[in-house]
């Protein structure tokens, strides 16, 4: 009879372990299971600031980019059209010219007064583009600036530094500090010698 007491109690000793082993595996797992979550929200939370910065970051380019379009549209928006003025004070320095070489208008009583008012509206043509922030490019006697000068044709000239702009054929303009058109220019050359000039025509020669 005490052997059977004693093998109960052992039984029953043995399922509370069982019980208490299962109780621990358990709370292991869901110690587990928190962790588990507990970094999932983490990363969640990071990933989640990591958006927010990436959209507040392009939200201040885009920013940045419309101010920049916006001062460039109110300093130079009238770029295109101050582009097409220029037309306006060649075709008067044209007729000017044209009048001038006239044959048969030459010395005649109403072309020095034509020319005058030529002069004259051509002028106050320059002072609204210089209140409007464009100026004409500086040419004659300058050293040839590719950036805002254009080389048309060379002048032989021993008296000026080669490269001197000796020549102005159409006049360029800057609006600010952008190249509205660039001057169309002649810039000297030294004069050749006679048997550097020999030496040239028979290379001439040579590739026909």
């Amino acid at each position: 009879m005490e052997k059977e007491e004693t093998h109960n109690l052992d039984a029953t000793k043995e399922n509370q372990d069982k019980s208490n082993d299962t109780e621990n595996i358990s709370n292991e797992e869901i110690k587990d299971d928190d962790k588990d979550a507990q970094i999932s929200a983490e990363e969640e939370i990071i990933s989640l600031k990591d958006k927010v910065n990436r959209i507040y970051a392009e939200s201040e380019n885009q920013r940045r980019r419309f101010e920049k379009e916006k001062e460039e549209a109110f300093e130079y928006g009238g770029f295109s059209f101050a582009k097409e003025t220029l037309n306006l004070l060649d075709n008067l320095e044209r007729s000017k010219i044209s009048l001038e070489n006239d044959e048969t208008l030459k010395n005649t009583p109403g072309i020095k007064k034509l020319i005058d008012h030529i002069d004259i509206i051509n002028n106050d043509m320059i002072s609204i583009f210089k209140k409007n922030n464009i100026e004409p490019i500086k040419a004659i006697g300058q050293k040839l600036d590719p950036n805002i000068h254009q080389a048309m044709m060379e002048v032989e000239d021993d008296e000026k530094e080669q490269g001197t702009i000796v020549q102005e054929i159409q006049k360029g303009f800057m609006m600010k500090d952008r190249l509205l058109r660039p001057s169309l220019v002649g810039v000297s050359k030294k004069k050749l010698k006679k048997d550097e000039k020999s030496q040239q025509n028979q290379e001439k020669k040579e590739k026909n």
